[in-house]
């Protein structure tokens, strides 16, 4: 029998950002406050709206066995965000060394870390076995080879799951799709026996099962009911062979609804339901790796206009954020609604960039907008996963700091990096 779930289903999320008297807010703390405090650009996150979309999922996923959800961590590795989300009970997919060190110094415990990632190292390997880890999601024989050779030496065993490809378009953008088979990620499908064969030959190493995950921001159920009724076929294949199969990692994806006016993705509701008739009678623990789904609504950039410019079609609103700091709209032409923190009635339509030396360094082109001036703060929306996790210093620009409010109560949980830290590379003494 599944235990009940200690907290009530979570409604509607609200994402942590309420207009309030004509000021938006993060949770209860007027985001111009944060400005003046902090400094812009900085990200600022709602601990609630994460945890909402955590309970959200777990509880679309209830009627399932045991599951476990681990949070992508590369979404947004911050440690108050782990932390948050590691008291919500869920465990951590990490895809680095470092990211698995994160995962373990926020809380998570060790049999909740799952270990993705097409290029670990023997280092990183034998980090994981000295800690711990539910299991490593291989992507090649060379990989089992090199864990095999790692978890002997250290006179472990390391259970392992293979991540299949099942050849499935995920309809996403195409640098974000990981479940084609031009993609580099795991080994293909039909490949699965030999893979599964090979381990058997191989000390140090206990197979539990398969992965799967076929891209990101996933705006349709039928790519995932098609790529997950490829894995339990295989399951049940590898099962007549002779192989003990006890877990299935069916990967993230689900998509969030950055653009207001774009229909809205499938729901974690749909998807638990999704994920319940599909799976039935596979008896396997379920893994689960979403990330973009549990913290992206719950953060905004936000910045501060430097001055609106004539241009030779719309204006320019030229902001103190760059693309530095949100490479998803000049990476993937990404789309984020962006208000003003006091918005008007009074309207303009603008194209809106960043200071950085780059074309691309556009957030929205002809975009209608509240009308702003200098000096007045603004937010993109939708900023708290793939943002922060993915900056640089391009133009030495100082990594932007992070945010975190929770009810009336807000802290900087990464302080903006000192410009000094930029100025400590070593000149050569011949010079």
């Amino acid at each position: 029998m599944i235990a009940p779930l200690p907290f009530p289903a979570a409604p509607e999320p609200t994402h942590g950002f309420p207009l309030r008297d004509g000021i938006v807010h993060g949770e209860e703390v007027p985001l111009p406050l944060i400005a003046r405090e902090v400094g812009t650009p900085v990200f600022v996150y709602s601990a609630s709206a994460m945890r909402q979309e955590a309970r959200r999922l777990r509880s679309a996923l209830a009627s399932l066995a045991d599951p476990l959800i681990a949070y992508a961590v590369k979404a947004n590795p911050n440690a108050a965000v782990l932390a948050t989300l590691a008291r919500e009970g869920l465990g951590a997919d990490v895809v680095s060394g470092g990211e698995y060190r994160r995962a373990r110094a926020a809380g998570v415990p060790p049999e909740k870390i799952v270990f993705s990632g097409v290029g670990k190292t023997a280092a990183e390997m034998a980090l994981a076995l000295d800690g711990g880890l539910c299991q490593f999601n291989l992507e090649s024989l060379a990989e089992a080879e090199m864990l095999s050779a790692v978890a002997t030496a250290l006179g472990r065993t390391a259970p392992v799951a293979f991540r299949v490809n099942p050849d499935v378009a995920a309809g996403s953008h195409a640098k974000i799709s990981t479940g084609a088979a031009h993609n580099k990620f795991g080994i293909a499908i039909s490949e699965a026996s030999t893979a599964c064969a090979r381990v058997r030959e191989l000390p140090g190493l206990r197979l539990c099962g398969f992965a799967v995950h076929i891209g990101s921001q996933l705006t349709s159920l039928a790519p995932l009911e098609e790529a997950f009724g490829k894995v339990g076929a295989t399951i049940e294949r590898l099962r007549r062979e002779g192989h003990d199969i006890c877990t299935a990692d069916l990967g993230g994806g689900l998509g969030i609804r950055y653009d207001p006016a774009a229909p809205r993705p499938p729901t974690p509701e749909a998807y638990g339901a999704l994920v319940a008739r599909v799976t039935r009678g596979w008896d396997v623990r379920l893994i689960f790796e979403p990330g973009r789904l549990i913290v992206g609504e719950a953060g905004v950039l936000l910045t501060e206009v430097i001055r609106v410019k004539p241009g030779p079609r719309h204006p320019f609103v030229i902001l103190d954020a760059a693309m530095n700091d949100l490479m998803r709209p000049s990476l993937y032409d990404a789309w984020h609604e962006i208000d003003a923190v006091q918005p008007k009635a009074d309207r303009m339509i603008a194209d809106v960039v960043g200071p950085v030396c780059e074309t691309g360094d556009t957030f929205a082109v002809a975009r209608p907008l509240e009308r702003v001036a200098a000096g007045e703060l603004m937010i993109i929306r939708t900023a708290g996963a793939y943002a922060a996790s993915m900056g640089s210093t391009y133009n030495s620009r100082p990594l932007t700091p992070e945010v975190l409010v929770d009810g009336g109560n807000w802290a900087v949980i990464r302080p903006r990096q000192d410009i000094e830290a930029l100025l400590r590379e070593r000149v050569p003494a011949w010079l």
